[in-house]
């Protein structure tokens, strides 16, 4: 069982966890997940690690209450245990010094874009995070993205906060002024879709996570199940991170309906 040390509020559904879990803290690294089991009858949630204190020996997460499920890890405070933490797992993030890199996420996706932002910076790169919600209070970490970000640009739907628009406005604007290397991208499906389309025009290579579509985290439910250059992967073990430009995004979305 793992301890709650730690719980903040990002918003009414978004929810800040940070948890007791050495042996991850210690061995994890950026793009890692977990598989979360709230209490005893509880189902599988896979999350991303948003962040890790070795000395602390902790984890942190960021959950959205969503679900039965979510919500009851959302419901948890400091003192009590999730059931089972378990991990890390899936394929770490490829990071190296490439010169600039734009990483942009949407929404809860800032969260386990953090860590591959702060790699990407201690690497030598130039980094330029675009972070994109509807409105100014689904705006996430901005504080934490911006310590290692030599420039942050926000996007909202409603123009509440930073700039109105879509994230794929801010990366394009970015795109246009300067050269860039490698585009990063998590967010809904959609979103990552879209910045995908764009930066293939801009013949930039591009990343994506797909973390959103797992169910198991084993490989074998067989739920994550994706195209990627016209071959079967499974998200959990073969990703969660793939070659953006050559994921099937709409087949994702068409088997993402199932879970409504």
């Amino acid at each position: 069982m793992n301890k709650i040390l730690e719980k903040e509020h990002f918003s009414e559904r978004v929810v800040k966890l940070v948890v007791e879990a050495p042996l991850i803290a210690r061995s994890r690294r950026p793009g890692h997940f977990v598989i979360v089991i709230p209490d005893a009858k509880g189902e599988r949630i896979p999350l991303t690690i948003a962040d890790a204190d070795k000395e602390r020996g902790t984890i942190t997460l960021v959950i959205q209450a969503i679900g039965a499920s979510t919500e009851k890890i959302c419901s948890f405070e400091p003192g009590q245990y999730l059931h089972d933490v378990v991990g890390p797992l899936g394929r770490a993030t490829h990071i190296e010094k490439r010169g600039t890199v734009v990483c942009c996420g949407g929404g809860v996706g800032v969260a386990p874009l953090l860590p591959i932002i702060r790699a990407m910076k201690e690497a030598g790169n130039r980094v330029i995070s675009v972070l994109a919600a509807r409105t100014k209070d689904l705006i996430i970490l901005e504080k934490q993205v911006a310590e290692y970000s030599d420039e942050v640009i926000i996007m909202t739907d409603d123009g509440s906060y930073g700039n109105k628009g879509l994230v794929t406005e801010g990366v394009e604007k970015v795109l246009l002024r300067e050269p860039v290397q490698e585009v990063v991208t998590i967010g809904p499906a959609i979103m990552m879709k879209f910045v995908a389309k764009l930066t293939e025009k801009y013949n930039v290579p591009t990343t994506c996570s797909l973390n959103t579509i797992m169910v198991d985290g084993t490989g074998m439910c067989g739920a994550c199940r994706i195209t990627v250059d016209g071959r079967m992967r499974f998200v959990c073990v073969d990703g969660p991170e793939f070659d953006a430009h050559k994921v099937d995004f709409d087949e994702m979305l068409m088997r993402l309906r199932a879970y409504n």
